[in-house]
């Protein structure tokens, strides 16, 4: 830069007449007694030793109020005209558009700082921010509307709207969810919070998201409540009819061999073998009843995982034994793949054993009306790190729109005979991976078989 240049050469002349002054002065002391004359050059030497000073002080003094400016964030002063030479235009115009780039860097932070408070401030679901002291920094208009108040100050300050908001905030760690019923002015509330923890500037910081799922809720369990009503009536109703209906043809059977001036009942042999037909008829369909309530039972009666530390492919080769003969008979295949060979699992093995023998059976059932049916178990790491157990088969697979309904208590696909299931054990399964913390996912199309996925 040319000011480097500049103020290089003003430098080096200025010490230059400096020297020779010295020098000049240095001879009229050692040779000559021209008193007048050293005194002058003495002074003069004075001026320019100012002189060189003065010039060097005025890049500090620029510089001085360059950083004092970044300091305390002053960006409307101006760096041109300063009287300080051409020499320092120069610079006075690399530090002016110095400071208009800070001004524009702060322009923008301050644009996006306000665009994030209005998204904030906008946005449907509650947000409050805690420090590690346990003060509100931020608590957006969704919260103030969720829990009815105008202000937070502290986290303490939750005890006056619900005390089991204030205890499920507490125990609620970064990462982490939770589903929490409370009551607010007699406003029934299902919230949904999810927490993230960060720090900055050294201090810590717990963000924790509120969202009323109650409506939702709601609509999904009055949805569930008419799945299952609508599969009980349906059950119950088959097993209803044909009772009904031969109860009364025993009835009209009896009431035509019936006498009001006789005490005895006479019956013919075939109308024995109908009675006994129609009674046989009504204690097995009395069965199936019995037995469809006993599903159900157990249905809503599954036992708390006890959570072990175990090998997926010990589980995976006991579950193929159990299945083999009835496998064999069927004509289907049973693989087993694990990656890694080493693979380990801790959830309860006995319940993740008996999610493993719904799909196989299911599967089997499947492919039993299908020649070359093969069922592939696998066991891998997906992406995300979490263990994953595959029951898939290549079977018909069933349409995407079915593949939520097959995990309703009682509801099956189609079917006959070895081919039609009992509609339990899918909503069974669904329920113990849901006891794991997991969850169990079918991926199928017509024609192209189907995939379990058991997320853990």
């Amino acid at each position: 830069m040319s000011f480097y240049k500049n103020f290089r050469i003003g430098v080096i002349v200025r010490i230059l007449l400096l020297a020779t002054t010295l020098l000049l002065l240095m001879y009229l002391i050692l040779e000559t007694q021209y008193y007048v004359s050293i005194a002058i050059l003495t002074v003069v030497v004075g001026g320019q030793i100012v002189t060189l000073i003065k010039y060097l002080e005025r890049t500090n003094v620029l510089l001085t109020r360059f950083l004092e400016a970044i300091q305390y964030s002053d960006f409307t002063g101006s760096f041109r005209n300063h009287n300080l030479g051409s020499n320092f235009d120069e610079l006075n115009e690399s530090f002016s558009r110095v400071i208009e780039r800070f001004k524009e860097e702060r322009s923008e932070k301050e644009e996006s700082i306000r665009y994030l408070e209005t998204v904030v401030q906008h946005i449907g679901i509650g947000l409050v921010c805690f420090n590690g002291k346990g003060e509100v920094v931020l608590l957006n208009t969704a919260a103030k509307r969720l829990f009815k108040v105008a202000t937070l100050r502290k986290t303490e300050s939750l005890l006056e709207i619900s005390e089991t908001l204030y205890t499920a905030v507490q125990k609620l760690k970064g990462g982490n969810r939770s589903l929490t019923r409370l009551s607010i002015q007699n406003e029934t509330l299902q919230l949904a919070m999810y927490a993230t923890e960060f720090r900055m500037r050294d201090e810590a910081y717990k963000l924790v998201s509120f969202q009323n799922i109650h409506t939702e809720l709601e609509e999904k369990e009055m949805e569930a409540w008419q799945n299952l009503t609508q599969v009980l009536a349906h059950e119950i109703m088959n097993s209803i009819t044909p009772i009904s209906s031969l109860s009364s043809t025993v009835k009209m059977l009896l009431e035509e061999r019936l006498s009001t001036e006789k005490e005895s009942v006479e019956l013919n042999t075939e109308m024995i073998e109908d009675v006994t037909d129609a009674l046989n008829t009504i204690s097995n369909r009395s069965q199936g009843l019995m037995r469809f309530v006993n599903s159900y039972r157990d249905f809503t009666q599954i036992p708390e995982p006890q959570f072990d530390f175990f090998k997926v492919r010990e589980v995976l080769n006991r579950t193929a034994s159990l299945m083999e003969m009835q496998a064999k008979e069927e004509g289907v295949q049973i693989n087993i793949e694990v990656e890694p060979e080493s693979l380990e699992l801790t959830a309860d093995p006995h319940l993740v054993e008996q999610v493993l023998i719904n799909l196989v059976k299911n599967a089997i059932r499947v492919l039993s009306e299908q020649k070359d049916g093969i069922i592939w178990m696998r066991g891998k790491i997906e992406e995300s790190g979490k263990v994953i157990i595959q029951i898939q088969d290549n079977g018909p697979g069933i349409k995407k729109a079915m593949s939520e309904k097959v995990f309703i208590p009682f509801y099956t696909v189609g079917g006959n005979g070895k081919s039609r299931g009992s509609g339990i054990g899918l909503s069974l399964s669904r329920q113990i991976m849901r006891l794991h913390g997991g969850s169990l996912i079918l991926n199928s199309e017509k024609g192209k078989g189907s995939t379990f996925t058991m997320r853990f």
